[in-house]
Formats: structure tokens, sequence, C-alpha cells
């Protein structure tokens, strides 16, 4: 698998576990605010982790650590990825995969096979304003939207989670994405911050009263819709 990565503590980005992080390369959205930059576009430029090391770190942190989380990039891009899910998975460890959704037959089948235990899926935007937050056509919307009911449906936890760009997103896109998802159990607005590896420099964060402010329009039809990253 191509890995560009590996976080060797996090606290935060398995909720409930003590996991590392293994960071993929390549992704097929073009997101403005990206925050992961070379991985998206110049993953050749980053050093390579080899599969091996990896899992010579996970071997030595059994009883240490209890999750690994797999984020990009876009993971599911990774064709050997349900082999690597296994050999974690098989470690004992439990794993979380972040995914944008674009590829819900590779989802599905990760799914099938129990190689998920928790999936977090972004949701870009609203259905109008999908096109301008991924960087992509609205042809993905389609598999977008196949993804969410998949995972709706599919018993395995779950979140969705939206990135709030101020000049992109607005409270009717929130309004909108709560109709979207309106039923889910988890749905956080995650405050943007620039990482120093944003795709497209210049992007601006909401202050806290215009995320709350997001965050009351989510709720009409999630009420218990969440901020996250905010202080």
């Amino acid at each position: 698998m191509e890995i560009h990565g590996l976080q060797k503590l996090t606290l935060l980005d398995f909720p409930g576990h003590t996991a590392c992080t293994v960071f993929t390369g390549r992704c097929n959205f073009r997101c403005p605010f990206c925050q992961n930059a070379s991985l998206v576009l110049r993953p050749e430029s980053l050093a390579a982790i080899p599969e091996a090391d990896v899992f010579a770190f996970l071997e030595k942190r059994k009883g240490l650590l209890d999750g690994v989380a797999v984020t990009g990039g876009e993971p599911t891009l990774q064709p050997d990825l349900a082999d690597f899910l296994r050999r974690v998975k098989d470690l004992g460890f439990a794993v979380k995969l972040d995914t944008n959704g674009a590829r819900p037959d590779v989802l599905r089948s990760l799914l099938a096979e129990n190689l998920a235990d928790y999936v977090a899926m972004d949701v870009k935007s609203s259905p109008a304003g999908y096109a301008r937050c991924a960087g992509v056509s609205d042809k993905v919307l389609a598999p977008v939207e196949e993804s969410i009911r998949l995972l709706e449906t599919s018993g395995v936890d779950h979140e969705f989670r939206t990135t709030a760009v101020k000049g992109l997103h607005t409270p009717e896109d929130f309004a909108a994405i709560g109709l979207w998802l309106a039923g889910t159990d988890k749905y956080f607005i995650q405050s943007y911050a620039d990482s120093g590896d944003i795709l497209e420099p210049g992007m601006a964060a909401f202050s806290r009263e215009e995320l709350e402010e997001l965050l009351a329009a989510v709720r009409t039809h999630i009420p218990h819709a969440q901020l996250r990253g905010v202080d």
C-alpha cells in the first residue's frame, strides 16, 4: 500500500481508542481547503513508508495501542487496502477508516468483510455546493449518496463530518446537509484550520459565533449535531 505518513499516537482520530494513524497517498477529489495537499498532488515527493515497517511498529505496540486509523489522501484508491486491513485486524487492532465516499463499491466490500470498525465519511457540502467544494464534477453526487445510504444501513459505527470554510459554505448549505443526512446519529461540523499544506491557500475559518449559526441550521434535522475542533 502507498503509505506516506505514520502518526504513532493519537487520542483524537479514533473515538474511544488509543490509536496510530496511517496516511495513504493520492485522492480523487481536489477540495480547495484540503489540509494534506502534498499527499493529494505530489505523493511521489514524500518519503514512502514500507508496509513492513508499519507492521513491525504495530507488533511492538500490541497492548499499548488498540486501534489503527487509516486516512489520506483517499484510502479506498489503494488496490491492496483490504489486504492491509486484514493484517491489521489479524494483529488484534480495531480499524477506523476515513473516506470521501466516492467509491461505494470498495466501501461495501470492506464492510461486508468486517474490515472497518468505525468509518468517518466527509460530506463536503450540500448537494448544490458539492462540485465546488470537492473540486470535481457533480457526477460524484451519485456515489457519495450511495455511500451515505450504505453506512446508514450497515450497522457499522460511523460518523459524517463537514469542514466549514468561509466563502465556500453558507447556512443554507448546512440546512441542506441536515435534510440530506436527517436521522443520522453522528454529524460534526469541523472548523477549518490552515495546516500549512493547503491545496489552495487563502481559505478562511468561520468565527465561533458563525459556526454556531451553521450548527443551528443543521440541528433542524440532526438534533445531536456537534461542533468539533472549536476553541
